[in-house]
């Protein structure tokens, strides 16, 4: 046997994509104290904590319009499986903040969706989960988005979530012409 026939199995690891947006986020630099485009390691019992204290906070937001302690995130393994998830948890008794369309208020939280726009005030954030094996920590990749997440006119298609079929074309063009769409044997094409 090989040393490499005799090594572990490589697990995966969970990542929590951050894409932050701000719209004076060149003027202002409240992002300069985050670590960009390099995946980071945290330990699965910390708690990441976002806002404005980095003495407190895992990710400091450099603006007064902050709070100290904006919001946090927990990683936990959901009962009775294998699957891993994260909560976050509104930690600021000024500022509402709204996960999709859900609004939290100071102290309540919810488990974050695969795949969401996490917002308050002018900042918006959006998350995505690349689900892993390991138990013991987890990885945040974070990135700089250079144009607003949340628009109007994007906005329902980002919260709907709903699959495109591999031939591209959504159902909602079908609707949208007046039409019903119809199945098509892929041999037929």
């Amino acid at each position: 046997m090989t040393s490499f026939e005799e090594a572990g199995t490589e697990e995966t690891v969970t990542c929590l994509h951050l894409n932050f947006y701000h719209p004076g986020q060149h003027e202002k630099m409240m992002f300069r104290c985050l670590n960009f485009c390099k995946r980071e390691q945290v330990r699965a019992d910390d708690v990441a904590k976002f806002g404005r204290d980095s003495s407190i906070c895992r990710y400091s937001l450099v603006e007064a319009r902050v709070s100290r302690i904006q919001f946090s995130l927990q990683f936990y393994r959901k009962l009775h499986t294998s699957e891993c998830g994260f909560e976050i948890k509104n930690l600021s008794k000024k500022t509402k903040l709204t996960v999709n369309q859900t609004e939290l208020g100071y102290l309540n939280k919810i488990d974050l969706p695969w795949k969401c726009i996490i917002s308050f005030g002018d900042y918006q954030i959006l998350t995505e989960i690349e689900e892993g094996e390991a138990v013991d920590y987890f990885e945040t990749h974070l990135h700089l988005a250079e144009a607003p997440i949340l628009q109007e006119k994007c906005l329902p298609c980002l919260l709907s979530l709903q699959p495109i079929p591999e031939s591209g074309v959504s159902p909602s063009f079908f609707l949208s012409q007046g039409k019903s769409p119809t199945e098509i044997d892929e041999n037929d094409l």
